[in-house]
This record gives C-alpha cells, sequence and structure tokens, in this order.
C-alpha cells in the first residue's frame, strides 16, 4: 500500500509555489481544444439589378414569383416610401402604456402645460431676451439696407418682345413706359442690369446712368 502511494505520489505533479492548493490542482488538466480555421469555397456570383419598390413590391412579385424583383422600371404607379421612413405620430393623452398619457410630455406645471397658445417665440420670461441682447451688424457690413437690391433687372426677351425698333434708347424711363420695370423710390438711383445669354438681331442704344 505504502508503494502504490510513493509511486502515485512521484507521478503527480506538483506545484512549485509554496501555496499548498487544493485536489484540483493536482489533477492533471485535459489539453485544450484547437481552432482550426475551414476555408469556405464561395463562388462568385454574376452581379445582378435589383430594384426595390415597396409599392411595386406585392403587385410585381405575384407575376414574377417570390424572388426577388429585378429590372423594374420606375414610373409613377409603383413609387412608395422605403419601410420605416414614414412613422405614425404618437397619439398623447391615450393612456400610460401608449407612452404620451397622463401630462403627454408637458411636465406638471408651468405655463408652458396650460391649455392655449403658450409662449411666443424668443420671449425669456420678460427678461431681456437673447435677440436684444446681442449686438447688431450696422452700416456696410450689415444693418436695414444688407438684403435690398443693388441694381433694376431686365431680360433680353422682355426687350425684344416690348417693341424696340432700331436706334432706340434703352432706359429706365423708356422701360418704364413699356412696362418692363416699374422703379419707384429708391430704384430710380440704382443701375440698371440687362440679363440673358440669348442672341437678339436688334440695335438699340443702351442708356445706363
Amino acid at each position: 500500500m505504502a508503494s502504490l502511494l510513493s509511486v502515485t505520489a512521484n507521478s503527480l505533479s506538483f506545484p512549485s509555489t509554496p501555496f499548498k492548493g487544493n485536489v484540483k490542482t493536482l489533477m492533471p488538466k485535459p489539453p485544450s481544444s484547437l481552432c482550426v480555421p475551414l476555408k469556405v469555397q464561395q463562388r462568385n456570383k454574376p452581379p445582378q439589378l435589383t430594384v426595390l419598390n415597396q409599392a411595386a413590391s406585392a403587385s410585381a412579385s405575384a407575376i414574377v414569383g417570390s424572388g426577388p424583383v429585378t429590372n423594374v422600371r420606375f414610373r409613377l404607379n409603383n413609387l412608395g416610401p422605403q419601410p420605416g421612413s414614414r412613422k405614425r405620430g404618437k397619439r398623447k393623452g391615450r393612456g400610460i402604456a401608449a407612452g404620451q398619457g397622463n401630462s403627454c410630455g408637458f411636465g406638471m406645471r408651468g405655463q408652458k402645460s396650460r391649455s392655449g397658445p403658450g409662449v411666443r417665440k424668443g420671449f425669456e420670461g420678460g427678461q431681456m431676451p437673447l435677440y436684444r441682447r446681442i449686438p447688431k451688424l450696422r452700416g456696410i457690413a450689415g444693418g436695414m439696407h444688407a438684403g435690398l437690391p443693388k441694381y433694376v433687372p431686365v431680360n433680353l426677351k422682355d426687350i425684344e418682345a416690348a417693341g424696340f425698333l432700331e436706334g432706340d434708347e434703352v432706359s429706365l424711363e423708356t422701360l418704364k413706359k413699356k412696362g418692363l420695370i416699374n422703379p419707384s423710390g429708391r430704384e430710380r438711383k440704382l443701375p440698371l442690369k440687362v440679363q440673358d445669354t440669348i442672341i437678339v438681331v436688334l440695335f438699340v442704344c443702351f442708356h445706363i446712368p
């Protein structure tokens, strides 16, 4: 019995650390499984033209079959939104399970939770709002005259159709008489700009102040 114990004790590998361990550390560990990657041969499929139409999927699939709809020409009767692009809005005040029940997302108290028009845009409760606190661009950099037109436009097609003869003078006054422009106030001091790229076989004299 002692000889068997000595043989088994010599065959076992004890840990070299001072930690004694338990019976599990003395048991031999099974070999770890090896993961060998398997090569999967993929066949090169020819590219196919696939057109996805939600509106035409029901009618076209019934004709073609259960497979994907291919080579479908886009028309007004088969256009439709993609699935999930148009979502239905949540109904408020229809129970907690609906997601917008009870207070309907407006909170418990406050001016914005009451019925009525609420607060206008830019209002901050009486304090100086942001659009009045920040400085404004004045003078040539901006201001009131920044978005005003810089010239009076007129088209060559309109000049040709107005009935100008050869040698006639085209100015703000003559264009106003023909009814092509209606300069008034500030527009009388603006220059005249002719717009278009057509070839007009008509020789007129442009008077630009």
